[in-house]
C-alpha cells in the first residue's frame, strides 16, 4: 500500500525546496568570491572551454588521444590554481558547489531511478504530518503539566510518571519500550501522550498520534473504498512512534479488533515503539479484546498506572469559580 498523491506532492516539494536553496546559496557564494577574485571567474570560463574543446576533439577525430591529454593537463592546472585561490580566501574546496541536504542524490530523491532514503524519510514525515494535522499537539507540554491538581496520596506516583515520560521523550530511539498508560478518565494520560509526541517530533522523529476511534474509522473508510487515498495503514506501521489514544472507546467490530492486533503485532515484530492510553483496567482489556491482543500488551508493554481524581473536572470548576458572577 503506497502513499497518497498529496503526500508524494508535499514530500517532493520539500526536496525541491532543499535543492533550490542549496543551489541559490552556492550561487551567492560564487558571486561573492568572483567579485573579490576576478581571476577565479576567468578560470571558471577557461574550464568550461576545455570541456567544450574535448567534446569537439572527439567529434572531429584525428589525433584524439594526444589532444585530450593536453586538455586534461590544462584542466588539472586550472583546477589546482582555483583551489589555491579558494584556500587563500579561507574557503573550503567545495565552496563553489551546492551543499545538498542529501549528498547521495543531490536532493533529487532518486538514485539510478530508485527512491533515495531521503525521499522515503520525507514521505514518512509528510504522511505523519497529514495524520497529525487535526491533533492538538501544540496544546500539551511537560511544562504545562501540573501536579498541584492531584491529591497528596497520588502526587508522588504521578511525579514518577511525569519524570518517566520526560525521560522517555528525551532519550527516545527505535529501541525505546512500548508504553501503556492506564487509569480513569481525566488523569492526564492524553496530556502526557501529547507532550511525548511533541518532544519526539522536535527531535526529528516521525510520530503519528490519534484516538483509536478516529484512526480505525479512517482505516475502515480506506479499506472499504469510501476514500480514494490509502496511506494511513502504511503511516501507522512505519512511523517511528505510534500513539494510540483512548483505547476502548472505539466501536468494536471484527474489523477494528483485527486492525488493532495487526498494528500492535506488526510494530512489535519490527521493533517500532507504540504508546497506548486507555481508561480500561487490565481485566476489562482482557474481557474486551482477544487473548492474542491482551497477551501482547501484558508481555511487551510497560504499564504506567495513573491515579488521583478527575483533574479536568477540577480545572473546569476552578475556572468557573474565577469567572465574575452575573448580577
Amino acid at each position: 500500500m503506497g502513499y497518497s498523491r498529496e503526500v508524494y506532492r508535499r514530500a517532493e516539494a520539500v526536496l525541491a525546496k532543499r535543492r533550490a536553496d542549496a543551489e541559490a546559496q552556492a550561487q551567492e557564494r560564487r558571486a561573492a568570491f568572483f567579485a573579490a577574485c576576478p581571476r577565479a571567474e576567468e578560470i571558471e570560463r577557461l574550464l568550461a572551454r576545455t570541456s567544450v574543446a574535448a567534446a569537439r576533439t572527439v567529434l572531429a577525430g584525428g589525433n584524439v588521444r594526444e589532444t585530450l591529454i593536453k586538455l586534461k593537463e590544462q584542466n588539472q592546472a586550472l583546477q589546482a590554481e582555483q583551489a589555491e585561490l579558494l584556500r587563500g580566501a579561507g574557503l573550503p574546496a567545495d565552496a563553489l558547489q551546492p551543499r545538498y541536504h542529501c549528498a547521495a542524490c543531490g536532493d533529487t530523491g532518486y538514485i539510478d531511478g530508485r527512491r533515495c532514503d531521503c525521499l522515503r524519510q520525507a514521505l514518512r514525515d509528510e504522511a505523519c504530518r497529514e495524520l497529525n494535522e487535526l491533533s492538538p499537539l501544540s496544546l500539551s507540554t511537560f511544562e504545562s503539566f501540573s501536579l498541584d491538581y492531584y491529591p497528596p496520596q497520588s502526587r508522588s506516583a504521578m511525579e514518577r510518571i511525569l519524570f518517566n515520560c520526560m525521560d522517555y521523550a528525551k532519550h527516545f530511539s527505535a529501541a525505546s519500550p512500548n508504553l501503556i498508560m492506564m487509569g480513569s478518565t481525566g488523569l492526564g494520560k492524553t496530556h502526557l501522550s501529547l507532550a511525548i509526541a511533541r518532544a519526539v517530533i522536535e527531535k526529528g522523529f516521525g510520530v503519528v498520534y490519534g484516538s483509536v476511534n478516529n484512526l480505525i474509522d479512517k482505516l475502515e473508510r480506506e479499506h472499504f473504498g469510501r476514500e480514494e487515498e490509502s496511506s494511513t495503514r502504511q503511516s501507522l506501521m512505519e512511523c517511528d512512534l505510534l500513539i494510540l489514544d483512548d483505547l476502548g472507546t472505539e466501536f468494536r467490530t471484527a474489523f477494528s479488533s483485527a486492525e488493532l492486533y495487526n498494528l500492535v503485532n506488526t510494530r512489535q515484530m519490527a521493533h517500532r515503539p507504540t504508546i497506548i492510553s486507555t481508561n480500561l483496567t487490565m481485566r476489562e482489556l482482557e474481557s474486551a479484546y482477544s487473548s492474542r491482543f491482551t497477551s501482547r500488551i501484558i508481555a511487551d508493554y510497560v504499564r504506567c498506572l495513573f491515579t488521583g481524581e478527575d483533574i479536568r473536572q477540577k480545572k473546569r470548576m476552578q475556572g468557573a469559580s474565577r469567572r465574575p458572577q452575573g448580577k
